[in-house]
């Protein structure tokens, strides 16, 4: 993976159970995506919850790809909340499907192209179809589905087709881990900003329903999706916020927290 460029002015970052998140608020966030976008600049935005981080905490490799993120958001409630315990008053969670449609509507307005990559053809029809019914001035040339199952990190035809389209915005929902590795192993050879948005596509092409609003203020959407997929979700929520809990129990009794 390359080295990464020298990051925005005054970065300032937390450790989150030993994970480095970025401490940023909303305007920081999307006037850097947006000037990053604008110029082309080969970069990797992660969007992290308590999955990505605990999953980062037991794999060195990936940990490795977190740290060296050009960003690193606060998605989860949980994750925010050991920030602003850290000193970082005021922290707020930067989420996945909020940072997106916030920067669709930036480079509609700032003639920046944008790029989907992952889900399935079906969902990549539905989201480009409300995309274009928000934001009628957003050019989106690109749009793939890769193919489910065995998986091809150095597709370099696929590179070519990213960097011919021209776009400076490139939305990667492949969930995690897998999207944040090929993230970080194609920084340098895609010509944008890749953001890892996991599973925004679905949520913003209307196949899986959003949690109210009041939910995702009191930091409970995890429990909305568990509610809305149990048979998939449960045993996820229930190892990483156990380990989560744990984690962030033996910083507080070391006086860390």
């Amino acid at each position: 993976m390359d080295e990464a460029k020298p990051s925005y002015p005054e970065r300032h970052r937390g450790l989150v159970v030993g994970i480095p998140i970025d401490a940023v608020d909303w305007q920081t966030a999307r006037q850097t995506l947006g000037n990053w976008a604008e110029a082309q600049e080969s970069r990797y935005v992660c969007i992290c919850n308590v999955h990505s981080v605990i999953t980062a905490s037991r794999d060195g490799s990936y940990h490795r790809v977190i740290a060296e993120a050009d960003m690193a958001t606060p998605d989860g409630a949980p994750v925010a909340w050991t920030l602003r315990r850290k000193g970082f008053i005021g922290q707020a969670r930067i989420t996945g499907p909020d940072l997106m449609w916030q920067l669709c509507e930036d480079a509609s307005r700032r003639n920046v192209k944008v790029g989907l990559f992952g889900s399935t053809p079906d969902t990549l029809k539905n989201l480009r179809g409300a995309l274009a019914e928000t934001f009628p001035g957003l050019d989106i040339p690109f749009c793939v589905s890769p193919p489910f199952g065995q998986f091809d990190y150095e597709d370099h035809q696929l590179c070519d087709r990213i960097n011919s389209s021209g776009i400076g915005l490139l939305f990667v929902g492949l969930g995690c881990p897998k999207q944040e590795i090929w993230m970080s192993l194609h920084r340098g050879r895609v010509r944008a900003v890749m953001i890892g948005v996991g599973f925004a596509f679905s949520y913003h092409a209307g196949i899986i329903p959003r949690a109210p609003v009041w939910m995702q203020a009191r930091g409970l959407e995890w429990l909305y999706r568990l509610y809305s997929e149990p048979r998939r979700l449960w045993r996820r929520y229930f190892v990483t916020n156990f380990l989560f809990i744990v984690k962030t129990a033996r910083e507080w009794a070391k006086g860390e927290l």
